[in-house]
């Protein structure tokens, strides 16, 4: 993961918000999908990226975080940053791993991946449940 300096979500236009469960999960990529080509200037390499990690969150909010919760979408002046809140026991960053987990253990697949291709991430616990905000920044011209 390279280190830059990323504006917070907070800093940016709001450009979706929904709530998500299981049976939400195609929908809620595909709207990500949809806005991310409308909206950003990503490549198509990194716009598939980045819809992939928004899913993996998501899918780690429904096995471990209360069944869903909410994903947010936004644009800043350099970068495209996704947030999901969830209702779960919350966790602390160190439960992901930091190589590669080997194909037939049991989890820890999804938010490596999501670390791996994002340009930022962070994870914050909440009150109930826990906070995942990641970013990417939009391809040098």
């Amino acid at each position: 993961m390279t280190a830059r300096t990323i504006s917070a979500p907070e800093e940016g236009e709001l450009l979706l918000e929904t709530h998500f469960c299981a049976a939400d999960l195609a929908r809620v990529r595909i709207q990500v999908d949809l806005h991310t080509s409308r909206t950003t200037p990503l490549s198509e390499p990194r716009r598939a990226q980045f819809v992939l990690a928004v899913h993996e969150v998501m899918c780690n909010a429904v096995r471990h975080g209360g069944g869903g919760g909410t994903v947010r979408l936004f644009r800043s002046a350099d970068s495209l940053c996704c947030r999901v809140d969830d209702k779960g026991p919350g966790f602390d960053e160190n439960v992901i791993p930091r190589a590669l987990p080997p194909v037939d253990a049991p989890g820890g697949h999804g938010l490596w991946l999501v670390r791996e291709l994002a340009d930022r991430m962070d994870i914050a616990r909440c009150a109930v449940g826990a906070s995942i905000t990641f970013a990417m920044c939009f391809d040098a011209a």
